[in-house]
């Protein structure tokens, strides 16, 4: 092979503060070689790039997704060299091995991106990494502020205060708390608390959608946005969720790989004559897969076009009209259909989730994206 050709893959094994480094020859027949570890500064990846720029070949850098994001692929591909992040899950693993450390796994990862058994995940870019971020902050307000109501309530219970409407967290239920007397000082003090809690969270969760729905109106997949709201049950938090999650849908070559991406595909076990499938198998972005799921009940009621949804219809094509509207027909006939041969709710909604995801992305194909 001539010199120019040759490649070295480079395993790292990321952490907060360590990089532990191998790499493999091109040669199938050559070993993995180990070179340590290394820190998680620029300088120290300056270093080590022309270290192993001095044996004369291209690198090509492997790396598992982790809480360290995605700055270390970010500053490779600037600096010109191929970089792939893979997801954990999807490593293969032998089964009797029940050692792992930091080098075996950077050895592991470098003999696998060289035998080509690694499936390299999508990363965003950083404008639609912020969206992202910002919605999921949204999304752990949702579970701080649900976290708290539940603590107010089982306090509230422990007292034997028991709130009679037909409501909870509506006008009528605030003004009720408000008139709470405690049986004494102390438990007041904790009442309070409580209820400031709650309130805190709501505020929170008010300041991050309204700017979410701010920032989004700049992004280069609102025009997406825009278009996937006009399904029956999307309406723009959680056509702003799906995308953010996803990206661009038309990286998906077909709607069956969205769907196996959100976990929504039955698993299977099947061996010889037999074949059995159980469960979906929830692998991919839970996230996305949530707001499919939450909107899918939407489609128990009856085919129609509500006020709200002629809303989010009349500022997209009609072609885009048009596949949203063979999409709640079908739906909500699906799940009739379902329903009446006795299928619990929960499955028929993630069938409905499904086949949601297939218009989403049909949709998205439509929508002119700027790279």
């Amino acid at each position: 092979m001539d010199e120019s050709t040759k490649m070295l893959f480079v395993g790292l094994d990321v952490h907060k503060d360590t990089i532990a480094v191998a790499y493999a020859p091109d040669d199938r027949g050559a070993d993995v070689v180990s070179l340590g570890i290394i820190g998680t500064r620029q300088c120290d990846i300056d270093k080590l790039i022309r270290r192993l720029e001095s044996k004369g070949a291209t690198l090509v850098f492997v790396y598992e997704a982790g809480p360290c994001g995605y700055w270390l692929y970010r500053y490779l591909t600037r600096r010109g060299f191929g970089c792939s992040v893979v997801a954990p899950s999807l490593i293969p693993r032998k089964a009797g091995d029940r050692v792992k450390t930091d080098r075996r796994d950077a050895v592991t990862l470098a003999r696998l991106r060289r035998s080509g058994d690694l499936t390299s995940i999508y990363v965003p870019s950083v404008d639609d990494e912020a969206i992202r971020d910002v919605s999921r902050g949204r999304e752990d307000t949702m579970r701080d502020l649900k976290r708290a109501k539940v603590r107010l309530k089982a306090f509230l219970l422990r007292q034997d205060l028991r709130y009679e409407g037909r409501a909870n967290w509506n006008a009528a239920h605030l003004r009720w708390l408000s008139r709470v007397v405690c049986p004494t000082p102390a438990q007041q003090i904790v009442f309070q608390e409580y209820v400031r809690a709650v309130t805190e969270q709501t505020e929170r969760l008010q300041r991050l959608e309204s700017e979410l729905h701010e920032l989004v109106k700049g992004w280069r997949l609102y025009p997406v946005v825009e278009a996937i709201q006009a399904l029956r049950g999307l309406e723009l938090t959680g056509a702003i969720v799906l995308v953010a999650e996803l990206g661009d849908l038309t990286r998906f070559d077909t709607p069956r790989k969205l769907m196996s991406y959100l976990g929504l595909t039955p698993s299977e076990y099947s061996s010889g004559g037999r074949r059995r499938q159980g469960g979906i198998t929830k692998a991919g972005n839970g996230h996305a897969r949530r707001v499919l799921v939450e909107g899918a009940w939407a489609y128990r009621y009856p085919a129609k076009v509500s006020r709200h949804l002629q809303l989010r219809l009349e500022k997209v094509p009609a072609e885009i009209q048009g596949i949203a509207w063979k999409a709640q027909v079908r739906l909500c006939k699906r799940y009739r259909q379902l329903s009446a041969r006795g299928t619990h709710a929960n499955h028929v909604v993630v069938a409905i989730a499904r086949e949601m995801a297939a218009f989403a992305w049909a949709i998205a194909r439509t929508v002119p994206v700027a790279a």
